[in-house]
């Protein structure tokens, strides 16, 4: 399971000309389900996203966890984090899960997000959405559930 974040001081997300999520200060995430992951690839990456200090103190060094600014969260479907472009011109999705167990595994992460308290807003899954983010700083970090250690 991937995920970008990208601190925003606004963000919002449409489908068909509909605004569907939006948030204030906070975070967009915008989640991959890979083919092989389960619940503990959510269990990890969640509390990783909600602990991880992005955020500036007053000293503007990153100490600061989107809980402890209690910051907004906006969570999108995105399938494209798992392209491989090693061959050719056009990227393969054959590591990204299948659609089911995708949607499946990204409400179980919007489920624990929820369970964070922070305000939870999500797109649509598989769907054309329009994404509008206001990227602060600019800071995106890439996190990977694969990383973890042990």
């Amino acid at each position: 399971m991937k995920a970008l974040l990208q601190r925003v001081s606004k963000a919002s997300v449409s489908v068909a000309g509909e605004e569907v999520g939006k948030i204030g200060r906070g975070l967009v995430v915008l989640l991959g389900v890979a083919n092989g992951d389960t619940e503990k690839d959510a269990q990890y990456l969640v509390p990783k996203i909600i602990n991880l200090r992005i955020f500036t103190d007053a000293q503007d060094k990153f100490n600061l966890s989107a809980l402890d600014v209690k910051g907004d969260l906006l969570l999108v479907s995105q399938f494209t984090l798992l392209a491989d472009t090693r061959k050719g011109r056009r990227p393969s999705f054959v590591e990204a899960a299948p659609p089911e167990p995708a949607e499946a595994l990204f409400n179980y992460a919007v489920g624990l997000a929820r369970e964070s308290g922070l305000k939870v807003a999500t797109g649509r899954f598989q769907q054309h959405m329009q994404v509008e983010i206001h990227n602060d700083g600019p800071v995106t970090v890439m996190l990977d559930s694969r990383d973890k250690l042990g």
